[in-house]
């Protein structure tokens, strides 16, 4: 893909995944324009600092409810970027409305806009918390997922084409639990919900390089998942706390003591690659080529992070820590 004449438009562009995205983009990939959209105007005036009011940048104040600035925002753009959500857990779980308008009705609106300005691309940042969700951050993110696949239909003749790339936790963004036991070491305790956990992490930056492989390989229609290592809560904790008492609290509402990415069911139309899966549609109301050189996984094959055959150990954490 020749990135030097793409406009793109990122959402949700001064979050964690935002700030390294926007980063990337203007250093290696070097894009026409690259227009950043978000509620925050302090976040915004932040970021346009930090990249010395580089003349790629666009900033527009905007909420993703908003359809019709949303219209403004995508008025030219080739390529879009879908990052805006409400993502923490108990927030959604106290103000459901507002998370099914943003994260729902925001990505509907997303999608209307997309089509109606042609829009080439564009890719949706969903979470392995979709999976067989048992939150309603989960749920929207679910219904998220099926609403930008589905919406390759409602695209018709049209050139624009639509996908999901689906992750786990990212070490070192905002709110995460590396963040909180930093946090709470000097103390000499961390708090630890359930000892038994396991997560699927990556850092910015490969979920970065995800999205941008997405974007150069999607067709329209797939549900991209990365091959990533899982960790045991205990070994995360042992890392950044090893002096550290640990105390045991309870699962949280809405937690799950491991988290999965592939289901059973969705391996049935998945086909895996050396690095990647692929979750290719499953209501064929158009044609998505199937991407070559894949294999079907296992029957009843499931990439779960307590399953998982990748595992962190503390050398490789300890690597992947040591900016943050």
């Amino acid at each position: 893909m020749d990135w030097s004449s793409k406009t793109i438009l990122l959402t949700g562009g001064t979050g964690s995944f935002g700030n390294k995205f926007t980063e990337v983009m203007l250093r290696r990939y070097k894009p026409k324009t690259l227009r950043i959209y978000s509620r925050d105007e302090l976040k915004q005036w932040e970021m346009e600092r930090r990249f010395h009011e580089d003349r790629r940048l666009r900033f527009f104040i905007g909420d993703v409810r908003d359809k019709d600035r949303l219209e403004r925002a995508m008025d030219g753009a080739d390529i879009v970027v879908h990052a805006a959500a409400l993502k923490h857990v108990p927030v959604c779980e106290y103000n459901p409305f507002e998370a099914v308008k943003t994260n729902l009705l925001g990505a509907q609106a997303v999608v209307d806009a997309a089509i109606d300005h042609n829009v080439d691309k564009v890719l949706a940042i969903s979470t392995d918390k979709a999976v067989n969700p048992v939150n309603l951050y989960g749920a929207t993110k679910m219904c998220m997922e099926k609403l930008v696949v589905a919406a390759n239909a409602y695209a018709g003749s049209r050139r624009t084409r639509m996908a999901c790339a689906r992750y786990g936790n990212v070490i070192g963004s905002r709110g995460s639990v590396v963040q909180l036991f930093k946090e709470q070491a000097p103390k000499g305790e961390i708090t630890v919900t359930d000892l038994r956990m396991t997560r699927f992490w990556l850092t910015l930056d490969q979920g970065v390089a995800f999205v941008v492989w997405c974007l150069e390989n999607m067709r329209g229609g797939e549900v991209f998942v990365p091959k990533i290592p899982s960790m045991k809560i205990t070994d995360l904790a042992e890392v950044l706390a090893p002096k550290c008492r640990r105390r045991e609290i309870g699962i949280r509402p809405g937690e799950k003591i491991h988290e999965c990415l592939l289901t059973e069911d969705e391996s049935r139309h998945a086909l895996e690659f050396a690095e990647h899966f692929v979750i290719m549609p499953e209501h064929r109301f158009w044609t998505t080529p199937a991407p070559k050189g894949g294999k079907a996984p296992a029957a009843g094959y499931r990439y779960s992070s307590d399953t998982n055959t990748d595992w962190l150990t503390g050398a490789r954490l300890r690597s992947l820590i040591k900016d943050l």
